[in-house]
């Protein structure tokens, strides 16, 4: 094993055994270009469609998520599971938070909080969902805010990856 990398054992669920290597250092070439080509084009894309269709595709959250899907594709909140159903989870009881206590200090933080416990318990941890529930009480969503920009955009980003991600030997997407 290289210095820059460190081997990690991980338990998920009921006796499965994760092993992942966290890469301390930098990448090769190839799979740095691999990363960026697959950011470049899932976040492309979904902007291409926004500005192009006038189709609402974009989220703020959705850089957090580019970062995971295309970059640390190996991990298990990168994984397609965790990447959709965080984000749709998420957008929902952000979007439901906001039209029930409307907009608050107080509202906010309750609807990122009950994102994440509602993603621990489901199994679709997803950081980045944590940022769309902030969004979605922040800026008022209504439930149209779970389909687009959330489902649909989250969905084409995950099946850039799924394209890019597969190119090579060296990743699987999903991971697991």
């Amino acid at each position: 094993m290289q210095p820059q990398e460190r081997a990690v054992d991980r338990e998920q669920g009921k006796g499965w055994k994760v092993k992942a290597v966290e890469v301390l250092g930098s990448a090769s070439l190839k799979e740095t270009l691999r990363t960026a080509a697959g950011s470049f084009l899932g976040i492309s894309l979904v902007a291409w469609l926004t500005y192009f269709f006038k189709i609402p595709l974009l989220a703020p959250s959705f850089g957090a998520t580019a970062v995971l899907i295309y970059a640390a594709c190996h991990v298990p909140m990168a994984q397609p599971r965790n990447v959709i159903g965080g984000h749709i989870i998420s957008a929902a009881i952000g979007v439901s938070t906001f039209q029930l206590f409307g907009l608050t200090w107080w509202s906010i933080a309750l609807g990122v909080t009950f994102a994440i416990t509602a993603m621990v318990f489901t199994g679709t941890l997803h950081p980045p969902g944590g940022a769309t529930a902030f969004v979605a009480v922040y800026t008022g969503q209504d439930f149209t805010f779970v389909f687009t920009p959330i489902a649909v955009g989250v969905t084409l980003l995950v099946l850039v990856a799924l394209v890019t991600n597969n190119l090579g030997k060296k990743r699987r997407y999903p991971a697991v």
